[in-house]
């Protein structure tokens, strides 16, 4: 099993997203790249805290990719709106991937110029790649949110 973390706006709909991904075998919602230690969701919406919501993927990369998980999120999102993604706003939304390794660094690199140069988005991809610190997992109620609601997805 490996990890990826990826922040695409509110991870609700991010880790329903990565959830239905064959391969992947778990999921995990939290907060990252902040620096309050073990943030609240409260602590986390005020803006104040630097941290993203985040969904962590575990895979197994026989059945899955880094480079496929990676299409994923270019797809869910839109990666050109600073700390924003629909009516969510906030450096919490932000998109982001937090890297787990050199390989996956570099892999998320090349696949966010691969991104940019496809002609799909129009505007600059905003997207920061940094390595992965602490993850703080977020509380129960979040974990599965919409799968729970029997909800596929909450985008508009």
């Amino acid at each position: 099993m490996e990890k990826a973390t990826f922040g695409a706006g509110c991870f609700w709909g991010v880790e329903a997203a990565f959830r239905h991904v064959d391969g992947v075998t778990d999921t995990t919602v939290g907060y990252l790249g902040g620096t309050r230690d073990n943030p609240t969701y409260d602590d986390v919406c005020t803006d104040q805290t630097g941290h993203a919501e985040v969904v962590q993927v575990e895979y197994e990369p026989a059945r899955v990719s880094y480079a496929q998980l990676l299409d994923v999120f270019w797809q869910i999102h839109d990666p050109t709106t600073l700390n924003c993604q629909g009516p969510d706003v906030g450096t919490q939304y932000r998109s982001a991937i937090f890297t787990h390794s050199p390989e996956q660094e570099a892999e998320a690199r090349a696949s966010k110029e691969r991104a940019q140069a496809s002609g799909r988005f129009v505007r600059p991809i905003v997207t920061e790649i940094t390595p992965a610190s602490t993850f703080w997992r977020a509380e129960e109620y979040h974990q599965r949110y919409l799968e729970r609601r029997g909800m596929a997805s909450c985008h508009i």
